[in-house]
């Protein structure tokens, strides 16, 4: 069977996150997904199967981290699409059915492929007791990002701090189901990014996540109204680094992005 590797939302290699993804006849059963994602070891790796001609969605595809499986994931799902519009699998729009419900990935004349998916519910919470001391900086707010992120947001003073983390891994677990999404606006936005994050999700084995684009559809609506714009862009400021350019429209937030297959080969197990 055959597996790629995908560096995405970047257009160089060894950059932005990589993803595992298979397409395949069908899902084999989920010990088997899991043990494949453990063995890739990135932080997802995708599964993808079509669908019959005449429904909802054109592609199933499932999600899964060398823990777990997930709900929603934004850079595997980049990933895939572009595996699918690169190996001539699926031309144009493709409609996804995941756990999210059915997202759709389109690719531009610029190289890069959009996302359409739901924008995480924004709810305002009290900085919890101990988390400045677990991520090594004092958050100006905190809120929760609902069930399919998972994570509790928290902006801090500026972007120098964004950059200078190095949390306690173990104890940020203890504060939200999947980690923490620590950001700041940028220091000069002519440098072409408007806000700074990093992601860290130690329950699900990634200490580090290099760029998140789950994590975006939390981001987008954090930050549009504060800097009075739907239209943004986001540096994931991890040692990989990447860029995602967003769009908030509602319920629902467009990600943008390139990717790069840096690996194609074949699973012999």
């Amino acid at each position: 069977m055959r597996i790629r590797i995908v560096d995405a939302f970047t257009d160089r290699p060894f950059s932005g996150n990589p993803a595992g993804v298979m397409l395949l006849d069908a899902f084999p059963d989920d010990e088997w997904l899991q043990k494949v994602a453990m063995e890739v070891n990135h932080a997802e790796t995708a599964f993808a199967h079509r669908l019959p001609e005449g429904g909802e969605a054109d592609w199933a595809l499932r999600w899964f981290t060398p823990a777990a499986e997930v709900a929603m994931c934004g850079h595997a799902t980049l990933a895939t699409a572009h595996v699918l519009a690169t190996t001539g699998a699926h031309q144009g729009p493709v409609r996804l059915a995941t756990r999210s419900g059915v997202l759709v990935a389109t690719p531009r004349e610029d190289g890069s492929i959009t996302l359409d998916f739901p924008t995480a519910p924004l709810t305002g919470t009290a900085v919890p007791d101990g988390v400045a001391e677990a991520l090594g900086a004092e958050p100006r707010t905190a809120f929760d990002t609902g069930p399919n992120v998972g994570d509790l947001l928290l902006e801090l003073p500026d972007e120098k701090t964004v950059r200078g983390l190095a949390p306690d891994l173990k104890a940020i677990g203890a504060y939200s189901s999947r980690g923490i999404i620590a950001t700041a606006r940028a220091e000069d936005p002519s440098r072409g990014y408007d806000f700074v994050s990093r992601c860290f999700f130690p329950n699900l084995g990634i200490d580090e996540d290099p760029v998140t684009g789950s994590a975006h559809t939390a981001l987008a609506p954090y930050w549009s109204p504060r800097l009075g714009s739907a239209e943004l862009t986001g540096l994931q400021a991890s040692p990989r680094s990447g860029r995602v350019r967003v769009e908030l429209r509602g319920d629902r937030t467009l990600l943008s992005g390139r990717a790069v297959t840096v690996i194609d080969g074949e699973l012999l197990a």
